[in-house]
């Protein structure tokens, strides 16, 4: 199965992973502007959010994406990566580190990150409301733990939007099939990495994007005081500034 996906601009290539309580829309403001950049630009959506039907059958997210790349006859991109995408883009960066130049992650997860109490209830508390078919009640959850200060009605509203559908595309599946977890040696990266985390985010996040200047070989990891998990919705210009400052250096245009 192919990813649904969009593509646009010229230069090199740059591939844009969403978070787990979005689709690839959380990059409709990044988009015109990275194409004026000068970036040839890819958007997927994950099994089981946006465009793409849920998982019916074991998959991998990143052996998705490598097949959407190679469908699409991209030998070598920089990935840019929110939430979950940025686990998605780092295992990809890990698993075949020759098609990956560089790492843009924004308030990453982790693979074999054990989560803190406070996360694993969370997770508790969406499940329930999810059990008990209250979707709505979910998705208010969601909205309200991962949007930072900043984040204005309209942000808001495209989480709502792109969580809710998740959850009903997801629920209306015939059965629930997780992403197979896979083992990555991080050290196999070599591609260099910017980390952005957020002030505001939970604690989870904040250390492991602390923590990925230690595991990888050339990353910088900048806290954004401002920021809850999805910086790039909540201050869009801002994310937009830093992720071409630094593609400018790693990945130049022409």
């Amino acid at each position: 199965m192919t990813l649904s996906h969009d593509v646009a601009g010229d230069g090199p290539v740059l591939v844009l992973l969403h978070s787990g309580v979005c689709d690839r829309r959380m990059w409709d403001a990044q988009w015109p502007a990275l194409i004026e950049a000068g970036y040839r630009l890819v958007r997927c959506d994950l099994r089981g959010f946006g465009e793409t039907p849920a998982p019916d059958r074991p998959h991998s997210d990143s052996e998705d994406v490598l097949a959407l790349l190679n469908s699409l006859g991209l030998t070598r991109v920089a990935l840019v990566g929110s939430s979950y995408g940025g686990q998605v883009a780092l295992e990809v960066a890990a698993r075949w580190p020759d098609r990956v130049s560089a790492l843009g992650l924004l308030c990453p997860a982790l693979p074999d990150h054990d989560p803190s109490a406070e996360l694993r209830a969370l997770g508790e508390r969406e499940e329930a409301l999810l059990d008990a078919g209250d979707i709505i009640g979910a998705t208010e959850l969601m909205v309200e733990t991962w949007l930072g200060p900043d984040a204005d009605e309209s942000a808001r509203a495209a989480v709502r939007e792109m969580q809710r559908h998740a959850f009903e595309a997801q629920s209306a599946a015939d059965d629930e099939f997780e992403p197979v977890e896979t083992a990555v040696d991080l050290t196999a990266i070599h591609a260099p990495c910017l980390v952005l985390s957020g002030a505001h985010d939970l604690a989870d996040f904040r250390e492991i994007a602390a923590r990925l200047p230690h595991l990888l070989a050339n990353a910088d990891h900048v806290e954004l005081p401002w920021a809850g998990h999805l910086p790039s919705l909540e201050r869009p210009s801002a994310v937009t500034d830093l992720l071409v400052g630094f593609l400018g250096e790693r990945v130049p245009v022409g």
